[in-house]
């Protein structure tokens, strides 16, 4: 027959959590919440990502709120990111809005991006254009200075 209308509310679920004792090896992706306290050698998908203070990710991070306490060696693309006091992250930093503590270690560039969650290349401008290198003109020499190196 008809099920009720008046069912519980699906609660959000717990975030997943990978303790200190845990190494991956391998992509995680996920819809959902992320607690890193272990290792993870590949690349990290997640709505919201904490980097514990014992975690050491070697690889490319994307949520869409990043919150690192422990070590990351690789890119970060977060439309919020915040590193904290005790943060150490080696890679460029893509993001909407940032915060950094004071005693974070970050070696890298930043760039601020309206969308860092895309999936495009980073120089994709902004009007949505794809932008290609310009070929340069042929070098020409001018007619003077070929005669005189040629006459000497």
């Amino acid at each position: 027959m008809n099920k009720p209308t008046n069912a519980p509310a699906k609660s959000k679920p717990s975030p997943s959590v990978l303790s200190s004792d845990l190494t991956v090896v391998g992509n995680l992706r996920t819809s959902g919440d992320i607690q890193v306290e272990g290792t993870v050698q590949g690349d990290i998908r997640a709505h919201l990502l904490t980097v514990g203070e014992s975690a050491n990710i070697e690889g490319e991070i994307v949520a869409d709120d990043i919150v690192v306490t422990g070590k990351v060696v690789g890119r970060v693309r977060g439309l919020k990111v915040r590193l904290t006091s005790t943060a150490r992250v080696e890679g460029d930093i893509i993001h909407k809005t940032i915060a950094i503590e004071s005693g974070a270690h970050f070696e890298g560039s930043v760039q601020r991006a309206e969308d860092p969650l895309s999936t495009g290349q980073r120089n994709t401008p902004a009007t949505g254009q794809t932008s290609r290198p310009a070929t340069p003109p042929p070098m020409q020499r001018p007619m003077a200075a070929a005669s005189k190196s040629d006459d000497s």
